[in-house]
């Protein structure tokens, strides 16, 4: 059986990835599953210098998910180019830089200098809906995503992919201002926007008040952005929000997600990609299909 995908003229042995934020820098899930049994990973959010992150409480559990406002805590992209990366070349899957901004020159900043690295490729957060700043503001405006994505472009060497938020009114007109931006692939979903109140003290539990949801909960609704997103354009899409099994991937693929990515199900299942990997292939089995790749964007909507 043929697990290989090609995205963005990389070759990825899996289509299993892992979705910023939720995986560290790759070295703290070594001892559950090695980096190599993944196509790739993205790792966790850069900014420009570096970030202390959100006051606590930062993490809520909710019945099908969490809410986090970590609030992009990270040594800065410039630490990361001299001191990460270097020893996650040789590490058997694809590198994945994502990183965020508070302005256009920024992004152009960190582009520039995570070209410059052996990343694979370079994910733009748009959309954080967990920090105070920046980040929710350029991910729901289309005409600014296509403009930021556009200067981006400029200064990026890599395949750019912008990561789309769930939260605005249309996601195909997000998609498609990216697209004219001149973005090389889409990611989504990012977190949807949610809030946990106490109700003892009467205050929310997150000390930013809000946070982003994710788990479980949110999967459908990326499924069907997801579709939306692949109906209107043809750029490579990866899928998230949500996958806790191989079934959730084939999923995502089925609704036009060439990657997909594990977040969440991770803190459950540290080693969550040996099942995924393992469903898929029985899933491959039962269904006779020799190349994974075929089934991508194959969902076939009631009449």
């Amino acid at each position: 059986m043929d697990t290989k995908i090609n995205f963005c003229g990389i070759e990825f042995k899996n289509p299993i990835i892992t979705a910023s934020g939720t995986f560290g820098f790759g070295e703290e899930y070594n001892d559950y599953a090695p980096l190599s049994e993944y196509g790739g990973f993205t790792a966790k959010g850069l900014t420009r210098h570096e970030r202390a992150g959100n006051p606590a409480p930062r993490i809520a559990e909710t019945p099908a998910g969490i809410l986090n406002s970590v609030g992009l805590q990270n040594p800065g992209v410039e630490y990361f180019a001299a001191h990460i990366m270097p020893g996650l070349k040789d590490c058997g899957a694809h590198v994945i830089a994502n990183m965020s901004g508070n302005t256009v020159e920024e992004y152009c900043e960190m582009a520039e200098i995570l070209s410059d690295t052996d990343v694979a490729m370079i994910e733009m957060n748009i959309s954080c809906p967990n920090v105070k700043h920046g980040g929710l503001a350029f991910g729901t405006d289309a005409k600014v995503v296509q403009e930021l994505t556009a200067q981006v472009k400029k200064h990026c060497k890599k395949p750019l992919i912008v990561k789309l938020s769930p939260n605005v009114t249309s996601i195909k007109d997000i998609a498609l201002a990216a697209e004219a931006g001149g973005a090389d692939a889409l990611s989504l979903i990012n977190t949807l926007l949610g809030m946990k109140i106490d109700i003892d003290t009467r205050k929310p539990i997150l000390a930013n008040n809000t946070g982003g949801l994710s788990g479980p909960a949110v999967m459908p609704v990326a499924v069907r952005m997801v579709h939306e997103v692949h109906s209107v354009t043809a750029l490579p899409i990866i899928g998230m929000g949500g996958c806790m099994s191989g079934a959730d991937a084939i999923e995502f693929m089925l609704a036009g997600a060439r990657l997909v990515a594990l977040g969440t199900g991770l803190f459950l299942h540290p080693d969550l990609i040996l099942k995924v990997k393992e469903e898929i292939g029985q899933y491959m089995q039962k269904h006779r299909i020799e190349e994974l790749r075929s089934i991508i964007g194959t969902l076939e909507l009631n009449a």
